[in-house]
């Protein structure tokens, strides 16, 4: 079997050649030509896969390891029966430790606490719902809003997206892009969005770049219609809107879902969808090893009493460092995305020093004790 793999997708070296020849191209480096003779594709989001890449190839799997796959012509791989696979879920975590880590920043940098404020979820997936258990965790009040859940599954779990915008402090977006249809997501957050707001909200968006109209979101910011934006995707990535960058409060390069775990996760996905579709042994995805974080112990008696939580789930991971870089050298997002240091998921870290009381949270946050 022929593998050809993004290069910068982690922990495949060494694992994917026991499954068949395998050659490592970067992004730009896949072309028509280049995926000509290959059987298996194992890619991430930066190219797009449709009859312009596919027509004439040997192709029979394409492994995404990324949640999103809209970068895949789905259409065109069912009439030309080739198999196709994403990640779902692979990243949520990281997703989590992240709007977790942004929650505790930015109610620091506006002056708030978090417990007892309204968040707005909207799509309540294998991110959305990591969100809201991390939101209640801080003891805020949860909005769920998920018209396909809602649909299929009934109940009083969700709301409406009016009482969203009418009662939320916080609203953050964990969609799929889609451009069409009942549940279209294209600019959900236009201009009648941010005009029909109650409130000020801070917003979120760690999902796809063009949730958020770009000029309305300006305008909502420049007329104060909102009081925050958290924005770590972007429409037209790469070349990000550089106006845009400098009135976002905290800005990050399209890295939400970017801990370790969650690319480790997403790899072992992607091979396990390979050995699925081949018939192959799964032994080998067990070597998939990620490297452990540079201080793992967490003393809660280094912090001060009244804030020892949050500088825990601040230890594995802030958003500093990540929007400093952005706003510094916004012509480097792809770099920063391609070169994403090492980050580690609160599972990956013990505390010790912890009081009785702090016990059953820190283990619902997910850390070692």
């Amino acid at each position: 079997m022929r593998i050809i793999a993004d290069a910068h997708i982690p922990f495949l070296k060494g694992i994917a050649e026991q499954y068949g020849e395998t050659t490592y191209l970067k992004g730009k480096e896949f072309t028509r030509e280049s995926i000509r003779d290959a059987d298996t594709l194992i890619v991430r989001t930066v190219t797009h896969f449709g009859a312009e890449m596919l027509e004439g190839s040997n192709v029979k799997l394409i492994c995404s390891a990324t949640i999103g796959f809209d970068h895949i012509d789905t259409e065109y791989c069912q009439a030309k029966g080739i198999r196709w696979a994403n990640a779902p879920g692979c990243n949520s975590g990281s997703v989590q430790q992240y709007i977790t880590s942004a929650l505790i920043e930015i109610s620091r940098q506006k002056g708030f606490p978090l417990e007892g404020k309204t968040i707005g979820i909207i799509g309540v997936g294998n991110v959305g719902k990591k969100v809201a258990k991390i939101a209640r965790l801080l003891r805020m009040k949860v909005l769920l809003n998920d018209p396909p859940r809602q649909r299929a599954e009934g109940g009083n779990e969700f709301t409406d997206l009016e009482t969203i915008k009418r009662e939320a402090d916080i609203i953050t977006f964990h969609t799929p892009l889609t451009k069409n249809g009942e549940d279209k997501t294209f600019h959900l957050a236009d201009e009648s969005f941010f005009s029909s707001l109650g409130k000020k909200p801070i917003i979120f968006n760690t999902a796809r770049g063009p949730i958020v109209e770009t000029e309305a979101i300006k305008k909502a910011i420049r007329q104060e219609k909102i009081s925050a934006a958290v924005i770590d995707c972007w429409e037209n990535e790469p070349n990000i809107d550089l106006e845009y960058l400098r009135m976002v409060d905290i800005a990050t390069p399209h890295i939400a879902g970017y801990s370790a775990d969650g690319k480790g996760n997403a790899t072992s996905m992607s091979l396990e969808t390979l050995v699925e579709f081949y018939g192959l042994d799964k032994t080998p995805i067990s070597q998939i090893n990620i490297p452990a974080p540079e201080c793992p112990v967490i003393d809660l008696n280094a912090f001060p009493a009244h804030s020892r939580l949050h500088h825990a789930l601040l230890h594995t991971y802030t958003t500093q460092a990540d929007n400093n870089d952005l706003k510094a050298n916004p012509q480097n997002f792809a770099f920063f995305r391609e070169h994403y240091p090492l980050r580690r998921e609160n599972g990956a870290y013990t505390v010790i020093n912890y009081l009785p009381e702090e016990k059953e949270i820190l283990q619902d946050w997910g850390f070692r004790l």
